[in-house]
């Protein structure tokens, strides 16, 4: 098997663990937010987890962008609407949704405050809707593939 499709499979299987991290984390955030829980160890260790697997899966894409026979560095891959999603597309809107998701993580985890009860509910928001728009971003740029939606999708 080849490198590229050694990564390949890596960077495409993985969206399966961000995917399932994604949903813990969006329900355990919404839930500690309506609530009003304390932002407990075990929220903070889901949201570390959720951060390394995005930015795992992150690194795996950013090393597959140029060993892939899909991304074309040259101007002629915006005519062709396939090269121009894997070129441009995809790893522009992933690597906002990660941005989100990293802000999700670096910014609750530096929320100060005397009321525990209230920083644990400020917190959960915080994850909830940074998150959540990460989650969308996702969504879209995993839908908006010009063949169709690519969640289902083995190869490109």
């Amino acid at each position: 098997m080849s490198f590229y499709k050694i990564l390949f499979y890596s960077h495409s299987g993985f969206r399966y663990i961000v995917l399932g991290l994604l949903a813990v984390v969006l329900i355990t955030s919404l839930v500690g937010w309506l609530g009003k829980k304390f932002y407990s160890k075990t929220d903070d260790k889901l949201s570390l987890f959720l951060f390394i697997s995005v930015h795992l899966m992150a690194t795996l894409g950013a090393v597959l962008y140029f060993v892939s026979p899909s991304v074309v560095l040259a101007s002629t891959m915006f005519k062709n609407p396939t090269q121009r999603y894997w070129t441009v597309e995809h790893i522009t809107v992933n690597l906002l949704a990660v941005v989100f998701i990293t802000l999700a993580r670096t910014t609750s985890k530096r929320m100060t405050g005397t009321d525990l009860s209230e920083l644990g509910m400020r917190k959960h928001r915080r994850m909830f809707v940074l998150t959540a728009i990460g989650v969308v971003i996702l969504v879209v740029s995993l839908t908006s593939h010009p063949g169709g939606s690519i969640l289902m999708q083995s190869s490109h």
